[in-house]
Formats: C-alpha cells, structure tokens, sequence
C-alpha cells in the first residue's frame, strides 16, 4: 500500500481491528481516530491501532486520503453532513455499516463532488464491543460486500476494494437494494431470533441454559443502539424476513404430530444438510 494518511472515524472493535490490521501489513499508512471520547481513543493509541486522535473533526480529516466510517450507521448522516465542507479534493470515503441504502443516498446528499464514496460492509465482528476487542486478524478471511452504484468513480471502487484485500478479505459486489435484502436474513434476522430466544425465556428456565443455548444466541449480546439503527434502517427487508419466518414455524408447527413424524425427520435433515454444506463451502474458501 501507498503512503496514504487514514482517518477511521469511530474506533470500536471494527475501527480498531482495520487499524492494526493495516499496521500488522504497512508501515506507509498514518491512521487517524476521531471519536468523543478521548480515552478511548488514547487506548486505541496504546494498542497500535491509531497514530494519533482528534477530538475535531476537521482538524481529523483535513489531510485524509481515504475515510472510514465505522460508527453506528445511525450517526452517518450528521457525520456525512459535516464531512461535506470539509473534505480535500480527491479523498475517498468508505464505511462499515451493515445497511447501504441510507448511507449512499446520504452520500450522494452530503458529500462534494470531488469526494469520492463507495459502499461497505465487511462481514467480520464480533458480540463483544470497544477497541480493546481488536484484533489485527479480524478482517482475515472473511467476506466483504461492496455496493457501488451507476455513478461511482471506478477507480475509487477498486481502491476500496484492494483495500479491503489487503487485510485478507474477499470481495463480493451488490448494489445497495440487493445488499440490504440479503443481509436482512443472513445477518439481521439471526439477530432478531437470538434476541427473541433469550427474551422469552422465564426467569426459572434460564438459569438452566446450557452451551447449545448460549452458542445460538451468543449474538445477541451485540451493542443494543448499534443494532437498533440497522433494523430501523432495513426495516422493511427485516419485516419481510419475519414473514416468511412465521410461515416456515408455520409449517413446522404443523409437523408436530406424531403423524407427521416422517416429515418432521426430512425437515430437519434438510436444514442439516443445507447447514452443512455452507460449512464445507465456508472451509474451502478459507
């Protein structure tokens, strides 16, 4: 990677993780934090995951080459606004979150023409939160989703893309309508569900739990106000999950009956057999 000054607005466990990522790969690259709360920011100066931190965000991005917005993508359309006047000719602008509808059209409002902004979602996290959960190996191996669209500058999109590869991740290319209906049931219902199984459980069952409940619905202890604004923000695609959801208990509920013991054994096989075979395909690709 080129000498390039980076600022990641943001540094959680994602920001912090793409930062000594970057530093485990290139001593070329002069990482930037920007955030409210400087001591956070001083640990992410600790760990090696920034060079240095602003409280300001003009004085953050003013010499900024590329741009990451890896804050709760509640917060992007004032950050996107307040970006606008202060951004240099050519910089290019990314982001982490996991909806791209919103932030693209908040993009295309908020940000100049000689700024550059292309869509991302890299499929990498973690429950727990904050930068002292970074880790240099978080990107590796996992999938990231870029969402261009008709106007977007060619060689901005190949630049985040060689970026987002160079800390070992593969890429996929969706526009940002097809990103949000796929993630809606790969990524936001999952959540919904863990949340669900642990919400509805009575206070005399729950101490009884053991590890194949707290395997599935060990993400629900993700950041309640960061998923908040990602199934407000896709809450149509989620609604629509959610339907065929019932439907499906629907016809499971119908197969508990020991007349349909037959059907109930091929249903289940072939959840396991489709499980299955994403993992294998997940093993290839690592």
């Amino acid at each position: 990677m080129n000498h390039e000054n980076l600022t990641i607005i943001g540094v959680g466990l994602l920001g912090g993780s793409i930062g000594l990522g970057l530093r485990a790969i290139s001593n070329h690259c002069h990482i930037t934090g920007y955030g409210h709360r400087p001591e956070t920011l001083q640990r992410a100066v600790e760990f090696g995951a920034i060079d240095r931190f602003s409280l300001n965000l003009a004085d953050a991005v003013q010499d900024a080459d590329r741009i990451i917005l890896c804050t709760p993508v509640g917060l992007f359309g004032d950050l996107l606004k307040q970006l606008g006047p202060l951004v240099k000719p050519g910089v290019i602008v990314t982001d982490v979150g996991s909806t791209k509808r919103s932030v693209v059209r908040l993009a295309q409002q908020y940000l100049p023409p000689h700024a550059s902004f292309v869509g991302s979602h890299p499929m990498a996290g973690s429950e727990k939160r904050g930068v002292e959960f970074a880790r240099a190996d978080l990107c590796q191996g996992a999938m990231c989703i870029v969402t261009p669209v008709t106007s977007s500058n060619p060689d901005a999109v190949r630049s985040i893309e060689q970026f987002w590869q160079s800390l070992g991740m593969r890429i996929a290319r969706l526009s940002p309508e097809a990103h949000d209906a796929a993630v809606a049931d790969i990524s936001h219902l999952p959540h919904v569900l863990a949340a669900s199984l642990v919400a509805m459980q009575s206070p005399s069952a729950l101490p009884l739990a053991g590890k194949g409940f707290l395997d599935a619905t060990r993400i629900a202890s993700g950041d309640a106000v960061m998923w908040r604004d990602i199934l407000l923000d896709n809450r149509d695609n989620v609604k629509a999950g959610l339907d065929r959801l019932q439907k499906e208990l629907a016809t499971l509920r119908k197969l508990l009956a020991p007349a349909k013991a037959d059907a109930l054994t091929q249903w289940l096989a072939s959840a396991a057999d489709r499980r299955d075979e994403l993992l294998q395909q997940k093993l290839k690709e690592m």
